[in-house]
């Protein structure tokens, strides 16, 4: 029977780390005093790349991947700089498939446009059959 060891540190609500120790500690990487160093310069770096992502999501206005018009959006960001960048073979090739997956999002946006507006036509017979179908 295999048993997993988790690490001891007790967080302040009460409860376990429960991440795995280190191999020859009771403690994981960042609860082990042999590795407080490196564990506060990896939270440190963290932080430092949480604050860098924030900046450039504000820089150009970018909100993440939740949809199409975020999608789009993105390679909108992507054609712009690929754009500004000098002429070549490798710019071109960026640019044509930029344009392709740009391509590919104005048709699945379209698509759920037109799904939805069946669905919106279609909401008043339901409500007359009673809600089957």
């Amino acid at each position: 029977m295999v048993t997993l060891r988790t690490c001891k540190h007790v967080k302040s609500d009460g409860q376990l780390c429960g991440s795995p120790p280190l191999l020859d500690d009771v403690f994981c990487f960042m609860h082990s005093p042999q590795t407080a160093g490196e564990a506060a310069e990896a939270r440190r770096l963290g932080g430092l790349r949480r604050r860098k992502e924030k900046i450039t999501q504000g820089a150009y206005d970018f909100d993440g991947l939740e949809d199409v018009p975020k999608i789009r959006r993105l390679l909108e960001i992507a054609v712009v700089d690929t754009l500004g960048l000098e002429s070549s073979i490798a710019r071109s090739r960026a640019l044509a498939y930029l344009a392709q997956m740009a391509f590919k999002a104005l048709e699945i946006g379209e698509l759920e446009e037109r799904v939805q507006a069946l669905e919106e036509a279609m909401r008043p017979r339901l409500r007359t059959m009673g809600g089957r179908r």
